[in-house]
């Protein structure tokens, strides 16, 4: 829900509204309108019921994504930095005093900025008499924890558990000390569970009937010694299987313990699937998140081919035969693999990819200083970790995948892309779906979702070939 309101000095469009316990104000986020210097600041602003101009109700030290309201006090997930000095940083939770009639107080942190990140899903937070409820993410898990009222700083091991394990919890509601948790795990895409019960649902059978391939998680050490964590998902049959390295988005995203429809479509097919979660990945520690900032294209190509390597040392996996694929961040991960790293893969799946920060800094939706963040602003290291740059490096068969109406990464990133690779002579093909954006594989057109899949595996039934001793279906 987005609420837009004429504010004395200009206007600001509100998002994520709740009330105030007594009624009398909604809380919304809006970017800072002060007129101040320029920043990447939000804040909790309120929204008299009664009639009258909003008024910033708290001042926030970063980025904001979800709110929630008690009696006197605000509530919210966000990250703190400097004026625009952003970077893929975990939510925590803070706290500030609200009263209208009083001057905005300072926010205060209530979880360890090291070790906690949580998840800003719509309705995921909510204040019991016991604590903050909240999403946090935890090595590919997503846990629903209780923040106590009065924690400060407090680390991701002190926080207790009401929901997790090897699970995804996607939504949840609380109701009079009862707890209803949306769950997904590696069988299931998502089964409503009423905590602390044997109440649940089962939408997964008839899914699972037709045959889901488990998880098998691996790790990997990288050249300088930092350890890899990520899953393999093998076909049925001995194999060897060929073998997929799939590169997640994000950056400051991650692969997970939930139903991935991507890996069981393409390990049905006889394809393992190597899924990892490196340096910049999210849900490993601030640290880990922070790893490839100014540095796109070392540590996190070393994590993704050592967990590779890992999974390769399986029977199952053909060490001949393996392709790399990935969309957005693991688009850009592919096409730099395919040009610094191809003599390790048969061919390349490159899809809504980021190929040259210089144009995208003037026209992502993502905004001008995401390339900043992760780069810097000098376009000669722009130029540097852009994958278009090494187009002439790339020699293995590579597929340039885009939707026509993509603002995150735009149009432009694929077409330049495919005409240096073609220039070059090297064996490239173009598919673009009309009508879609960066969302596609997630919430395409479900007629473009499945041409999709038929051209992927296409792709690699013609570049890596059949497993052995599987059948497939």
């Amino acid at each position: 829900m987005r609420i837009q309101s004429q504010l004395p000095d200009g206007t600001v469009d509100l998002d994520n509204p709740v009330w105030t316990p007594d009624g009398r104000h909604v809380l919304a986020v809006g970017a800072r309108q002060d007129g101040g210097p320029q920043n990447l600041h939000d804040d909790v602003y309120a929204v008299p019921a009664a009639g009258g101009e909003p008024f910033v109700a708290v001042r926030g030290v970063g980025m904001i994504s979800l709110i929630a309201a008690a009696e006197g006090r605000i509530y919210f997930l966000g990250s703190a930095f400097e004026g625009l000095a952003a970077r893929p940083l975990p939510d925590g939770l803070w706290v500030a005093a609200f009263d209208p009639a009083a001057e905005p107080q300072e926010p205060r942190l209530m979880t360890d900025p090291k070790t906690v990140d949580c998840e800003g899903v719509p309705g995921g937070l909510v204040v019991t008499g016991d604590g903050v409820l909240a999403l946090v993410r935890n090595r590919g898990a997503v846990e629903l924890r209780q923040i106590p009222l009065d924690a400060d700083r407090t680390p991701l091991d002190e926080l207790a558990v009401i929901a997790g394990g090897q699970v995804v919890i996607k939504a949840f509601a609380e109701d009079a000390g009862r707890v209803a948790v949306v769950v997904a795990t590696p069988e299931s895409a998502g089964e409503v569970v009423l905590v602390g019960t044997d109440i649940k649902t089962d939408f997964g059978a008839e899914l699972r009937e037709t045959g889901i391939r488990p998880l098998r998680e691996i790790h990997g050490t990288a050249p300088d010694g930092y350890p890899v964590h990520g899953w393999v998902v093998l076909p049925e049959g001995e194999g060897p299987h060929p073998v997929v390295l799939s590169i997640h988005g994000g950056p400051y995203m991650y692969y997970g313990w939930g139903l991935f429809d991507e890996a069981q479509v393409y390990a049905s097919a006889g394809y393992a699937v190597v899924l990892a979660n490196p340096r910049g990945s999210a849900g490993y520690g601030l640290d880990h998140g922070a790893a490839i900032v100014n540095a796109l294209g070392t540590v996190d190509a070393d994590d993704v081919l050592a967990l590779l390597d890992a999974a390769l040392e399986l029977p199952e996996c053909d060490a001949e035969r393996v392709g790399v694929m990935g969309g957005s961040y693991g688009g850009f991960m592919t096409s730099w693999l395919a040009a610094h790293h191809g003599h390790r893969f048969k061919a390349a799946w490159s899809e809504r990819a980021v190929n040259a920060w210089d144009s995208f800094v003037g026209s992502s939706d993502i905004g001008w200083w995401f390339a900043q963040t992760y780069c810097g602003a000098d376009p000669d290291v722009q130029r540097a970790v852009s994958p278009l740059t090494y187009a002439d490096k790339i020699a293995i068969p590579f597929a340039v995948v885009h939707s026509e109406q993509d603002w995150r990464c735009p149009l432009e990133q694929a077409q330049r892309m495919f005409v240096a690779l073609k220039t070059n002579g090297t064996e490239a093909e173009l598919l673009i779906f009309p009508g879609e954006g960066h969302e596609l594989t997630r919430s395409g057109r479900p007629v473009h979702r499945r041409q999709r899949f038929d051209a992927v595996l296409e792709w690699w039934g013609r570049h890596l070939g059949e497993s052995i001793g599987t059948e497939t279906t």
